[in-house]
């Protein structure tokens, strides 16, 4: 039987009454953002420990191109000041600073964050070796150095055929060259002057203007070579 219109009255005041008593749901909290400073995100937990990482690698890649904090500052276009304080552990550089700093060195962005186990070993295996040698094919150098990146001083094996001579140009200025004999006997010329190395006999000369070595002997002669670089900066 269908309700009365006073029952229809009562039924519908009760369930006005029914939904006002009930509390109304709780707002929704805002999502936090992802990259609000000071919350969870990990970058910010982390960055101090980046700091001391960040202040070794800029030291090292700076220190291995000669490069000056005055230089890296023009170069970069980070402040003198700011270099400094990185170097020193006592800011974290953002992101722009960073990407700034990594050209300037000619590095990836990464290089600069990662952190090497240490001590750092490589080993450069013989059958691996990079030999360069030259165009009569009497002369060869191989390189005892990791490639990864420009270094201010490079270690070669030197090898030179039976009575024969290699010619050097002059190198940048700033260059020097420390040489042992180990097997053999070598004459070196450097700028007109000669010099002859016995086996076990070194050498340390500047290397900003031509220079020659030559085999005196009737058998191969090795020799072992520190080049030293001045500033690249």
């Amino acid at each position: 039987m269908a309700d009365t219109p006073p029952v229809k009255a009562r039924k519908a005041q009760q369930s006005a009454r029914s939904l006002a008593a009930e509390p109304p749901p709780p707002a929704s909290a805002p999502a936090p953002l992802a990259s609000e400073p000071g919350g969870d995100d990990p970058a910010f937990d982390e960055a101090s420990d980046l700091t001391p990482v960040v202040a070794s690698n800029l030291k090292r890649f700076r220190a291995e191109r000669g490069l000056s904090l005055e230089r890296l500052a023009k170069a970069s276009g980070v402040s003198r000041a700011m270099l400094g304080q990185i170097e020193l552990g006592q800011s974290t550089p953002t992101i722009n600073v960073l990407w700034k700093i990594a050209r300037a060195l000619g590095v990836p962005f990464s290089a600069l964050m990662s952190q090497a186990a240490s001590p750092v070993t490589t080993v450069m295996q013989s059958a691996h070796a990079r030999i360069l040698r030259s165009k009569n094919g009497e002369f060869s150098s191989r390189a005892l150095f990791p490639m990864d990146r420009p270094r201010n001083v490079e270690f070669y094996e030197l090898r030179l055929a039976p009575r024969s001579v290699e010619h050097a140009d002059a190198h940048a200025p700033g260059t020097a060259e420390n040489l042992i004999v180990t097997e053999g006997s070598v004459e070196i010329t450097v700028a007109g002057e000669r010099r002859v190395l016995e086996t076990g006999d070194a050498i340390l000369f500047e290397a900003d203007s031509p220079h020659s070595y030559r085999n005196l002997g009737g058998a191969e002669a090795v020799m072992y070579l520190v080049m030293t670089y001045g500033s690249r900066g």
